[in-house]
């Protein structure tokens, strides 16, 4: 798995965001056997977040994690299976999309939940790469099957549900 990552927030240096990334979005990849995969990934804060959400999602406000697919995959029925994604070129790793993730919405939502700051971050880095897959929760049984897979990928990576 190839991960780009563009660090804007300098706290998430000192967090280990590129092992956290590579971890989380590795496991995912390896959970789907998914092969050789690209994901860029942008470690901002919650004025850049802001900025993204409100341009991207109508929503001026922070949020923890965004995600934009490269390609279209979602099922067409509620808690159908995505589309498999195909890579652009033969040989060439499959690009996934992009994930932004922000620093102070993470810890507050950590510290609220009273959960490990690496744990919380984990979670919604699987979350956003299942969303890059075409997984989303919006749906009733789209949402028992993303939080389901998300479940089961952080329970191999020791990390407990964190629906509970």
């Amino acid at each position: 798995m190839e991960l780009d990552i563009l660090i804007e927030e300098p706290r998430w240096d000192a967090a280990e965001l590129g092992p956290l990334a590579r971890s989380a979005c590795g496991a995912v990849v390896a959970h789907l056997r998914l092969g050789n995969t690209e994901i860029s990934l942008l470690g901002c804060d919650d004025a850049r977040i802001a900025v993204l959400n409100a341009d991207f999602r109508d929503k001026p406000t922070p949020t923890n994690v965004l995600s934009w697919p490269a390609q279209e995959l979602a099922a067409q029925a509620d808690g159908g299976q995505p589309t498999q994604p195909e890579p652009d070129f033969p040989d060439m790793p499959l690009e996934l999309g992009d994930i932004a993730i922000s620093f102070e919405t993470c810890t507050r939502e950590a510290q609220e939940q009273g959960k490990p700051f690496a744990d919380h971050v984990t979670h919604l880095l699987v979350h956003g790469t299942l969303h890059l897959l075409g997984f989303d929760h919006i749906r009733p049984k789209d949402a028992q099957l993303m939080e389901r897979l998300e479940v089961e990928i952080l329970a191999k990576m020791g990390i407990s549900d964190p629906y509970e």
